[in-house]
């Protein structure tokens, strides 16, 4: 008789389950997870009525590989240059909301009777948003076209990151069995250089590696190619004392600055999907009905606390950022339930044994909890803003506004901290880090390696020493001399020149601190042929003239590859904050849609809907104000313009159906404020000459969507009017080239809003 392993039919059963679990979770129009996680609960040792999983151990090797999949997908999303086009917005409210909930989560266990380690872990898994709940929340609600929904976004890109320290912070507590700050501290410096360390080698070496190898790279060899990447940096990771989430989560995140990575992540989807599955239903096998009985109180005071407390926090953050009141409380709203991240940390916990059983099915049991209320909260939204606005004060209301607008006030002067960054501040940390990870590397593989082949001698440290030195050059270049001047105006020159020598001296000084870091590696045994080699070889390292070449070139190199990655993604929607509370947002078409075939005259979107098409996308071509003749076609995107409300209506009946995936990225097309100012020569030449005249949509590549004049505003303005000095002109453009015609003759809080 043929056997058949447990792993194999364990897989077939939680398969089978979590199918027919999730199927009916889409009818119920429930989010998929929880569906995993219920399916896990009726496959596991809790459930004895249907077919149980025999060997429970293998499936939670089969769910690691889950994590690691699932952090690999997130890292494809988040991309480092995405992080810093999210603004300051995202990062002041998502900073705000994850150390305020860790500290109640904190203080929340205590109040409880749990240990310290068990109230650290609580706050760690209460501190993070699910992202998955949230995207289905906002797609079932239609709220995806809502102006808030791109600060909600940004923070769950920036939640990610912190998650991922977190990760890194609480395995460190958990070794150590301490609160020391210094440990944390230490533990953060370690994590913030291996990151910097990673990002600088991997965008190095893998954009040109993948643009090596693209002619024969197959859709198979992609995913074999990405998957080995990935648990090559997962052993890494590993490696040096972190996660494999973490290693993970960075070539994800590596892999989504190559041009490679929109093509990767479509083919990994399917592949991450199933683990990820896999993962979500070994949760829910860990759930205990006689816990969930034994601790209900303690599961219904948590779900109270993460709910009041992120939005609170989430709210009072946004605020803090500058947002208005409103859109504040909707952002607050959206953050009310715990997901994907407090499962990871849960089972952090009990994997490093630092935990209480009781606590992982605790904190499951609160996700489902938290995330059946987040849409019903969400629909409430409401009304909550419009009785919060009663309630406040009118001066309370007031001081917010005038907050809003100094808070979006563009600043006119740079600060000396920030010139000094723009001057040298990139090179000097770069340089060091790069200095630094030579030591290492010589200290951990080329040292031991060199004396396990020769033995150890002095004749073998002083050529070591001389070698790298001569390695650790260019960077101990950019940290003395590297720095650029490009980019800064003249006052600006002129303020950094008067702080030269101090800054001279400073670098100086940090140089010869890793100088003697490296000759600690190199000759530990300060030797004095070695001591000797190594100031000869200082000292002819700073009279030769390679070290700066080299340096420039290899910085040019990584410049380039950075840059070379950049491609104009297609989001399924792009909410935006437009003029008068309308907002620039995309749909697009379904095949199941009515207006499939019509013209835009006959297709009624401006007479029913009242929204304005400016822009339709078809595959790689761009129509820019499409005539009432242009036929619309199943997956057209149609970036048009209305209020929130009315484009919420048009959705529903021209995107229904529609799976088109969406992508948070930021394009460098949108809305754009020009004003007309009267010592711009640039834009004097428009003055007095007619929108259709003048050439200005011409030179933008866009369309004039609104004008403001002596308080009166103009939507969808007609060809023939005159433009005049002081108009305040929106327009559907390339924002790079309105920037560079504009100058910095824009509306202080009225900046470019990216499509």
């Amino acid at each position: 008789m043929i056997h058949l392993p447990h792993l194999i039919s364990d897989l077939g059963v939680i398969l089978v389950t979590a199918a027919i679990v999730t199927i009916l979770f889409r009818k119920m129009k429930q989010p998929v997870v929880l569906g995993y996680i219920i399916a896990g609960f009726l496959v596991g040792p809790g459930f004895p009525f249907l077919p149980t999983v025999k060997e429970p151990e293998s499936i939670r090797v089969w769910a690691e590989i889950g994590v690691i999949f699932l952090l690999f997908g997130l890292g494809l999303e988040f991309s480092f240059k995405k992080l810093a086009r999210v603004g300051k917005s995202a990062s002041i409210t998502a900073l705000f909301e994850i150390t305020s909930m860790m500290g109640l989560g904190f203080l929340a266990g205590l109040a409880l009777g749990w240990s310290k380690m068990d109230a650290l872990f609580l706050g760690g898994m209460v501190s993070i948003s699910s992202t998955s709940i949230i995207m289905r929340a906002f797609d079932e609600l239609s709220l995806k076209g809502q102006r808030f929904s791109s600060l909600v976004f940004g923070v769950l890109i920036f939640e990610d990151l912190v998650a991922i320290l977190i990760l890194v912070l609480l395995s460190t507590v958990a070794v150590t069995q301490t609160l020391s700050g210094a440990e944390l501290l230490g533990s953060s410096l370690k994590l913030a250089f291996f990151l910097l360390l990673w990002f600088l080698v991997g965008i190095y070496l893998l954009p040109p590696f993948l643009n090596r190898i693209r002619n024969v790279l197959t859709d198979e060899t992609a995913v074999v190619v990405a998957i080995g990447l990935c648990l090559l940096m997962v052993m890494i990771a590993t490696g040096v004392g972190f996660s494999p989430a973490l290693g993970a989560f960075v070539m994800g995140s590596l892999i989504a600055e190559t041009r490679e990575a929109k093509r990767i992540d479509h083919l990994l989807h399917p592949v991450r999907d199933l683990f990820a599955a896999v993962f979500f239903v070994s949760v829910g096998m860990l759930l205990k009905p006689d816990v969930l009985v034994t601790y209900w109180f303690e599961i219904l005071f948590l779900s109270i606390v993460i709910i009041l407390g992120k939005l609170t926090s989430a709210t009072i953050g946004a605020l803090v950022a500058g947002r208005p009141l409103r859109e504040s409380v909707h952002v607050g709203v959206s953050l009310t339930q715990i997901g994907e991240f407090s499962f990871i940390i849960a089972t952090l916990g009990l994997t490093l044994k630092v935990t209480s059983d009781f606590l992982y099915p605790i904190a499951v049991a609160v996700s489902i909890l938290t995330s059946f209320t987040t849409p019903y909260l969400l629909k409430f939204a409401g009304p909550i803003c419009d009785n919060l606005e009663k309630v406040l004060p009118k001066t309370a209301t007031q001081m917010l506004e005038r907050y809003q607008l100094a808070a979006n006030q563009e600043q006119t002067e740079s600060h000396l901290g920030i010139l000094i960054w723009k001057s040298f501040g990139a090179r000097l940390l770069f340089g060091s880090i790069l200095t630094i990870a030579v030591g290492l590397a010589f200290d951990h593989f080329v040292l031991p390696f060199a004396e396990g082949m020769f033995g150890p001698s002095v004749w073998l440290s002083a050529g070591l020493t001389v070698f790298g030195l001569t390695l650790a050059a260019p960077f101990l270049w950019a940290v003395v001399f590297g720095g650029s001047s490009d980019s800064l105006k003249d006052h600006e020159l002129s303020r950094l020149t008067r702080l030269k020598p101090g800054f001279l001296l400073a670098r100086s000084l940090l140089a010869f601190l890793l100088v003697t870091f490296l000759m600690n590696v190199f000759d530990p045994g300060s030797s004095i042929l070695g001591a000797l080699a190594g100031l000869v070889t200082i000292g002819f390292l700073l009279t030769a003239k390679f070290a700066a070449p080299i340096y420039k070139s290899i910085e040019k190199r990584f410049v380039q590859n950075l840059e070379s990655s950049e491609y104009t993604p297609t989001p399924k929607h792009r909410p935006l904050l437009a003029p008068w509370d309308a907002t620039l947002s995309e749909i697009v078409i379904s095949p199941d849609s009515e207006i499939v075939g019509q013209t835009l005259m006959n297709s009624g979107l401006k007479d029913r809907y009242g929204i304005m098409v400016s822009l339709i996308e078809r595959g790689s071509k761009r129509v820019l104000a499409p005539t009432r003749d242009f036929v619309l076609m199943p997956y057209d995107r149609l970036f048009v313009i209305g209020l929130d409300s009315q484009i919420s209506l048009a959705r529903k009946a021209i995107e229904e159906h529609s799976d088109a995936p969406l992508d948070l990225s930021v394009a460098a097309f949108g809305l754009v404020p020009l004003f007309i100012h009267p010592t711009n020569d640039a834009l004097s030449r428009y003055v007095g000459r007619t929108l259709r005249d003048c050439g200005l949509r011409e030179d933008v590549e866009g369309i004039v969507v609104g004008i403001e004049r002596d308080g009166t505003r103009t939507l969808n303005p007609d060809s023939s009017w005159i433009i005049g000095e002081g108009d305040l002109i929106w327009m559907v453009a390339d924002i790079v080239k309105v920037k560079a015609l504009g100058k910095d003759h824009f509306v202080p809080g009225a900046n470019a809003t990216p499509v």
